[in-house]
């Protein structure tokens, strides 16, 4: 064989020398790329899992938020309305007084009379367009004669013996209680029914 064909050969052979060695690196860096340090990925599993937990708190603490202004919202409506319905006890507590005094002033003088029939008819109209102005702004009177006594609404005067009526009943109202709105702002005054005495001796 020539010494130029073992030049040749020699170059062939050193060429595929290093053909193998490039591919060798060339896998040696793929494996690298595809397989990457263990300590890195336990690093980035640890910064996923830390952002999760922050976002799961800050959207605990969004819904909370949420909710305590929904509640304040709610708390507020409420106080408005309440503002709106009861803005005029007080004034409307000063105007009873004037009411009782008109219906005291009707039993008191008779239409029969030519000397009071104006008078009583003139107290009469007024009592009644008091009450329907008051009864526009949610005031509504408690006249609860024959009704079971509450305590919510009525208050004892007395208790009398009586057939007329039920045990515990409003047998007489002494004075009529307004509410207003569903507020109770004077309880009627009222006498009581109680069950004949018990004869022990018997």
């Amino acid at each position: 064989m020539s010494s130029k064909q073992n030049q040749v050969d020699t170059e062939q052979a050193t060429e595929q020398e290093l053909q193998a060695e490039q591919h060798a690196a060339g896998e040696a860096q793929g494996q690298e790329t595809i397989q990457p340090d263990a300590a890195y990925v336990a690093e980035l599993e640890q910064k996923l899992a830390d952002a999760e937990d922050k976002a799961k708190t800050e959207k605990d603490s969004a819904l909370r938020a949420v909710a305590e202004m929904e509640n304040i919202r709610r708390r507020a409506a409420q106080d408005v309305e309440k503002a709106q319905k009861f803005a005029l006890e007080k004034f409307v507590g000063e105007l009873l007084p004037v009411i009782d005094s008109l219906e005291r002033a009707i039993e008191h003088t008779s239409d029969e009379s030519d000397a009071f029939q104006a008078v009583h008819e003139g107290v009469e109209l007024t009592l009644k367009s008091l009450l329907s102005a008051v009864e526009k702004f949610g005031v509504a009177p408690i006249d609860p004669k024959g009704q079971p006594f509450d305590p919510n609404k009525h208050q004892a005067m007395s208790m009398v013996e009586s057939a007329e009526v039920a045990p515990n009943a409003v047998l007489a109202v002494m004075m009529k209680g307004y509410e207003l709105n569903g507020r109770v702002l004077r309880p009627a005054m009222v006498m009581v029914a109680k069950g004949p005495a018990i004869d022990t001796q018997a």
